[in-house]
């Protein structure tokens, strides 16, 4: 990429920014020197990377990169022999703690089905060296020093050591603290110079205390003085301190060649904690600026969706539609000054530079960007003293510089093309220079203040005016980019709404050609235009959202209307089928009895009467029309468009339910028995879907009372009372000619619907019993089964 066009749109003040979110100085290095890819797979790659670790930090919140820094210095140390001090080591320690702790993470997400290849392949590649961080612990402690653990010698060594060291105290403490011995020192405290236990005594008493002098204060008045009675001790102490010296440093010699010996396995682990760091740096960075996954485009393509400024904050950049390709890969954006031109040039640059890094950009989803193999920008004010180059010459010079190596795949960005000299002659070489751009197929963003490229885009096929909106009112620009609509002056209302005399605004006026009046006229009308169809716009996408939502109600109420009528259509021909049946087992009743009284009373009743007896009670009962079969239906595909009422099967739980209501594009409310809960698309499966039921009418039943019901609630009945309305009720059903009831007793203490239970156990005309199923109220309900 080019590295002018770097600077000049200051991506390094983004790269700046990602280090911030990086968890190490390794993260941190890779950030700082991210460069944009013009390799449309390496940046697809990137992206999918950034994107996993967006899922996980949107998912978690947190990713366990603690404890982990740049150890490579301290590994080449040790491989070349060199030994390694207890901080060091423990660096090495913290490191592969941090890649466990990875491996711990990424296995986690596993066992959840998170779909995240790149993480997964990644953290494969590091080792565990469980045993390497376990020998390093159990030798350097929390401190970073060496333990007494670290060696059995070692621990000897210290033992004898913090003896010795009480020995001589509690020497020299007795004489602290011997009356004859106190008036003799300066202060009655024990101090240590040359690692050696001392006392601090007076100049005159030298001779009294005796022993070795090692020092004296500044004045000369204090002497400190190693007394004979302590010097075997601490010379004793002194040895005991260069064997323990000997002994750590033989620990850490061979703790580094521990670390040498696994030189390739750490340098490798080090290498993709910095590669996932990186990752995960990316997506907080994104996160922080609100950013969202661009789409990529091999054509050069780039079409965002209020885009902004990644260096401005969030709150105060105003957001930008901004599309270059397709259509047209060239745009001038004229106005005047101060009216965001070059915010807009530089927003569209840095978010290209973004999209090529594998960053996620500040623009809404949707939004796609195309790959260049180069970015030239010609931004800003290059004027040198020092090479006597003035603006227009410095500005030349780097436009040279870019046509000499702009081709089909390239990206220019010209802010105030042509500014600097002769206001006529730098518009006709901005024109050429456009054209030349132009003619080599480079996707280019000009801005101008020029009037002649107004009219530019208007007779040049792939060329398209735009402006930056500037609100007259309120004499401030609003950053809004209108592609499509060139730039007019607004210097004569500015003019008149700071207060300029009209007759001064009017002369001014008249020195204007007549043709700049008619392209301003002609840019007023087209705005005009714009913000009309804006508002037509709004109005119409206003009145279909409303239409759309009365369409959806009145779907559901549709819906629930046909399925409440379904539902009691059902009921009443199952109470009149029930009463129905009861008639015919009372004709049977009626027969029995006659056959009874023939056996009896040996009357000359023939069978054929019988038969045209119960014949006659048939023809008596009352006719139904009969439930309609339905069709079957043939089983369709699992994903099809499902509506309100569908059988369905909810996958995941296994169970049979129906759709209650779309809730989204994919998501529905499935009622499940007694439960109701949100799928998605992908977890039903399409089972049937039931047919308009007929209006027909229905036959009226007459029987010898009101039908029983099928059911039974005793809930809240006493004991007794519950028992007695239970055995009437058996009785009734039987008479019925029902085969099967539900009694419904509820949970409660359990008391009744024990008794429910012993009561049906021991009538002889119940066959079975069971409880209720999910759907059926569970276990406080007992269905049975009649004789």
């Amino acid at each position: 990429m080019n590295e002018r066009a770097i600077h000049v749109l200051e991506f390094q003040k983004v790269r700046q920014a990602l280090a911030q979110h990086a968890s190490s100085s390794l993260g941190k290095e890779k950030a700082n020197t991210l460069m944009p890819s013009p390799s449309f797979e390496k940046v697809q790659i990137w992206h999918e990377q950034t994107d996993e670790a967006a899922t996980i930090v949107r998912k978690k919140g947190h990713v366990p990169l603690g404890g982990m820094s740049d150890i490579r210095p301290h590994i080449k140390r040790a491989e070349i022999g060199g030994a390694l001090n207890p901080e060091e080591l423990s660096a090495v320690a913290l490191t592969i703690y941090a890649g466990q702790q990875m491996q711990r993470f990424t296995d986690d997400l596993r066992e959840e089905g998170e779909d995240l290849p790149h993480l997964y392949e990644t953290i494969d590649h590091i080792h565990g060296l469980a045993e390497l961080r376990r020998h390093i612990e159990q030798c350097i402690d929390e401190h970073g020093a060496v333990s007494d653990s670290a060696s059995h010698t070692l621990g000897v060594i210290r033992r004898q050591r913090r003896t010795t060291e009480s020995r001589v105290r509690d020497k020299l403490n007795q004489m602290t603290k011997s009356s004859s011995t106190q008036k003799m020192l300066s202060d009655s405290i024990i101090t240590i110079r040359n690692d050696r236990f001392v006392v601090p005594v007076k100049q005159e008493y030298r001779q009294a205390i005796g022993g070795i002098v090692h020092d004296q204060s500044a004045s000369g008045q204090t002497l400190f003085i190693e007394p004979q009675a302590v010097v075997t001790m601490n010379n004793e102490l002194r040895q005991l301190r260069v064997k323990e010296k000997e002994e750590v440093e033989r620990i850490l010699r061979m703790l580094s060649g521990e670390v040498a010996e696994e030189t390739e396995a750490l340098m490798t682990n080090v290498s993709t904690l910095a590669e996932v760091d990186f990752w995960f740096a990316k997506a907080f960075y994104g996160a922080a600026i609100k950013a969202s996954r661009p789409a990529l485009d091999e054509t050069g393509h780039t079409k965002l969706f209020q885009a902004r400024h990644p260096l401005l904050d969030s709150s105060e950049a105003v957001p930008s539609d901004i599309e270059l390709g397709g259509d047209f890969h060239t745009m001038v954006i004229t106005g005047p000054n101060t009216g965001g031109k070059t915010v807009t040039l530089k927003t569209f640059g840095l978010i290209t530079f973004m999209g090529q890094a594998g960053l996620q950009i500040p623009a809404r989803d949707g939004s796609k960007i195309g790959i260049f193999e180069n970015v030239f920008a010609d931004i800003g004010d290059e004027q040198s003293i020092e090479q006597s180059l003035s603006t227009f010459s410095s500005h030349m010079t780097q436009i040279v510089d870019i046509l000499k190596e702009v081709n089909s795949n390239s990206l220019v960005l010209f802010d105030e093309l042509g500014a600097g000299t002769d206001p006529q002659e730098g518009a006709a070489l901005a024109m050429a220079i456009l054209d030349e751009v132009h003619k080599k197929g480079a996707s280019t963003i000009a801005t101008t203040h020029y009037p002649e490229l107004k009219a530019y885009g208007y007779n040049r096929e792939g060329v398209i005016n735009a402006s930056v909106e500037f609100n007259t009112e309120t004499l401030q620009p609003t950053y809004r980019l209108l592609i499509g609509v060139p730039g007019r002056s607004n210097a004569f209302d500015i003019s008149r709404r700071l207060g300029l005399e009209e007759d001064i605004v009017a002369k001014a006026a008249d020195q204007v050609g007549v043709e700049s009046h008619k392209v301003n006229n002609m840019i007023l009308s087209l705005e005009r235009s714009r913000k009309r169809a804006e508002e037509d716009k709004e109005a119409a996408e206003a009145h279909l959202a409303e239409a759309e939502a009365l369409h959806r109600s009145l779907e559901e109420e549709l819906a629930q209307f046909q399925e409440e009528k379904e539902r009691l259509y059902q009921k009443a021909e199952e109470r009149a089928e029930k009463t129905l049946a009861a008639s015919r087992a009372e004709a049977e009743e009626i027969i029995q009895q006659l056959r009874t009284l023939q056996k009896q009373s040996q009357q000359d009743i023939k069978d054929h009467e019988l038969i045209e007896a119960k014949k006659r009670l048939e023809e008596a009962s009352p006719k139904l029309t009969g439930k309609k079969k339905k069709p079957a239906i043939p089983k369709k595909p699992r994903h099809q468009n499902l509506q309100p009422g569908d059988e369905v099967k909810h996958i995941p739980f296994g169970q049979h339910g129906h759709i209650v209501a779309k809730r989204g594009e994919n998501e529905f409310e499935v009622q499940l028995g007694v439960l109701k809960v949100k799928a998605s698309l992908d977890d039903l499966q399409y089972v049937s879907r039931p047919e308009p039921v007929e209006t027909r009418p229905l036959s009226v039943v007459k029987g010898r009372g009101q039908p029983v019901k099928t059911e039974i609630d005793l809930r809240g009945e006493r004991y007794e009372d519950a028992l007695h309305r239970l055995e009437k009720y058996v009785d009734e059903a039987l008479l019925s000619g029902y085969p099967r009831v539900s009694i419904i007793h509820g949970k409660g203490t359990g008391a009744l619907r024990k008794g429910v239970q012993q009561f049906v156990k021991q009538h002889r005309s119940i066959k079975s019993s069971r409880m209720g199923e999910s759907g059926e109220g569970g276990s406080g309900v007992t269905v049975i089964e009649l004789k």
